[in-house]
């Protein structure tokens, strides 16, 4: 009688068994094909302090700069001297800086600003870093600093 108890043990043991293998196998076939990888469902993001705006679609990542459209949101026209993003958590030894910007940021107006990064990236990483944008006024000899954030995937 003891043995029919232990074969229906063993059964149902083994039903368990089976079932914890197939959810083990069904787990490493999602994580073989990233699904559990956070970089790819990081979008694009951005956001610069007033007076300046950058949209989520304005900031272009790659493996050497970065691109950023930059809207002048202020009353006056502003001159911007250096803008520079550092790296922060898996790039946080990544700087990528422009201080020879020339143009004149006129109210409502876009324009392209080329990082050029020190720092390897890898494609298709995620990349997040802090933005300082150091600017003036026209004919104004104080100069005003604004930050920002912002994450792209590399491309």
């Amino acid at each position: 009688m003891n043995s029919k108890k232990g074969q229906a043990a063993m059964e149902f043991l083994m039903t368990y068994g089976w079932a914890i293998l197939a959810a083990i196998v069904a787990i490493g076939v999602l994580a073989y094909f990233g699904v559990f990888s956070p970089g790819r469902l990081t979008g694009n993001t951005i956001v610069i302090n007033n007076p300046f705006y950058a949209g989520a679609s304005q900031v272009v990542v790659s493996t050497s700069d970065i691109n950023i459209e930059m809207t002048n949101n202020g009353g006056s026209d502003l001159t911007v001297s250096s803008v520079i993003v550092t790296g922060v958590g898996a790039y946080s030894g990544v700087t990528c800086t422009n201080n020879s910007i020339t143009t004149i940021f006129t109210p409502g107006t876009n324009n392209i600003v080329n990082l050029p990064c020190i720092g390897t990236l890898n494609s298709g990483e995620s990349f997040a870093g802090d933005i300082t944008i150091t600017y003036a006024k026209v004919n104004s000899a104080l100069s005003e600093t604004t930050g920002g954030r912002m994450s792209s995937i590399i491309q």
